[in-house]
């Protein structure tokens, strides 16, 4: 029989949840037992920075979210590039796809969020792209190299003006195509997004509002993006489109393990969810806002610090 290790703390995701957490157990518990676990072979960086990699090829050095010693200092296992396969609620078991098998005392699922992919015409074209991860932007940087000179970004919130800034000081001329009447328009209201609208037309990128790509077209063999077709028929010629019109939780790993699930992960104060010992928190939680009285998702990076903090504090007792 393979040898099951054992950890007080478990927790899927390496990402801005998964550290306050950590950071938040270390607080109360010092020695207790933390592992760490991302399908990502990366140590935690701010994923926002991305953007700063597409534009100059940026260290990951220089976009740590901690310091290179964060776990050896804090006494924190880590286990990158592997991804869990299964969860034993019942039996506080999880499965890496390695086969190796781990007990948990306290779990915290930080699974984070899957980009929002359309399921429209040619979207599985070679050129079609998401940007929410550090290998999603080496990969665009690499097919920049091409010949790309233009660029469709689907989608006017905050990743997709984030791309487009990167695109536009790449010199990709960008059409960015938002289904909403204004930019940015779940975060701003309409004289701050007129504003972000004005500043992203000065930069030359062309802003598409009221409207959604219905189709991606090629006119080669092979397959890779010649351009978009709108949902009012206007063709956009481009060699490279973004999509970035949000994220869904990761839910996957809890699927018939009994657990709350709406949109997301449901917790409650203590981001807690419905079962005994396991923990929630960033894009997969759908946990209170005090702002709306009630639960609801919340995928923006301080959300996911903060509610790992919450998480970690409440599993340390």
């Amino acid at each position: 029989m393979a040898k099951i290790d054992k950890v007080k703390y478990l927790i899927i995701g390496n990402s801005a949840g998964g550290i306050g957490a950590a950071e938040a157990i270390r607080e109360v518990d010092k020695a207790g037992a933390i592992t760490i676990i991302s399908d990502e072979p990366y140590p935690v960086y701010s994923r926002p920075l991305i953007s700063e990699y597409l534009v100059s090829r940026c260290p990951l050095e220089m976009m740590l979210f901690r310091r290179a010693d964060f776990y050896e200092k804090n006494h924190i296992q880590t286990i990158l590039g592997q991804k869990v396969e299964e969860l034993d609620i019942d039996k506080h078991v999880i499965r890496l796809e390695n086969r190796r098998t781990i007990a948990w005392e306290k779990l915290l699922l930080a699974t984070g969020g899957l980009p929002i992919v359309p399921q429209i015409e040619g979207i599985d074209r070679s050129g079609v792209f998401t940007f929410t991860m550090l290998d999603e932007a080496k990969a665009i940087d690499q097919y920049l190299s091409q010949r790309v000179g233009r660029a469709v970004v689907i989608g006017g919130g905050l990743i997709g003006v984030s791309v487009t800034e990167a695109l536009v000081k790449r010199g990709v001329k960008v059409v960015m195509v938002e289904m909403k009447e204004r930019i940015l328009n779940t975060i701003l209201d309409e004289e701050a997004s007129a504003l972000a609208e004005e500043r992203l037309q000065q930069a030359g990128v062309r802003v598409v509002t009221g409207r959604t790509v219905a189709a991606v077209s090629s006119y080669y063999l092979t397959g890779e993006v010649t351009g978009v077709t709108l949902d009012d028929s206007r063709p956009i010629p481009c060699e490279l489109v973004v999509v970035a019109i949000g994220v869904q939780p990761r839910t996957e790993l809890v699927a018939g393990a009994g657990i709350k699930i709406n949109r997301g992960l449901v917790v409650d104060r203590h981001m807690a969810t419905s079962s005994a010992d396991v923990y929630a928190c960033g894009d997969v939680a759908e946990a209170y806002d005090f702002i709306y009285g009630e639960n609801r998702l919340t995928p923006v990076w301080p959300n996911a610090y903060i509610g790992g903090r919450v998480a970690g504090f409440n599993m340390a007792g």
